[in-house]
């Protein structure tokens, strides 16, 4: 597989909404299967296709308890809020305090083209409403109560 250079605040496609997959195809299993390899080679836990500048609402995320791959992902349900810091691959050396959904509701089909659901909540919760607000071309810094240098 191949490790993407992740492309970083600046760039015109982290401010796009990103195109739906109207099919899954050979080239997006290949794009997941790419995207993992480089959230993973990156130290991250979640990557949304716009982040290696392609504008497609394809994610994966990996909040502790494996890979897990959404194309056009979307909130069916959110509850409680946490406050909470919060990086990002594509703004290097900033963090942020982000309050966000404590528990999300997620739609999106997997690898087969099948509808699947997933319910998380405390990071996961926080990952998948982070890398879905990519898909929409908002980024952390935009909804931060505070902004400051990461250690």
């Amino acid at each position: 597989m191949a490790v993407y250079k992740i492309v970083e605040i600046g760039t015109p496609v982290l401010r796009e909404k990103a195109l739906e997959v109207k099919e899954v195809t050979p080239n997006i299993k290949k794009l997941l299967d790419n995207m993992r390899d480089t959230m993973y080679a990156a130290d991250g836990v979640g990557l949304a296709a716009p982040q290696i500048g392609v504008s497609k609402r394809v994610i994966v995320v990996d909040a502790g308890d494996g890979p897990l791959e959404l194309i056009n992902p979307v909130i069916l349900e959110k509850q409680g809020e946490e406050t909470d810091a919060e990086g990002c691959l594509s703004i290097p050396g900033v963090n942020g305090d982000v309050t966000r959904a404590a528990q999300v509701r997620v739609q999106g089909l997997n690898r087969e083209g099948i509808m699947t659901e997933i319910k998380g909540e405390g990071l996961l919760a926080r990952v998948l409403q982070h890398e879905i607000d990519h898909l929409e071309g908002v980024l952390f810094v935009d909804v931060a109560s505070k902004t400051y240098k990461s250690k």
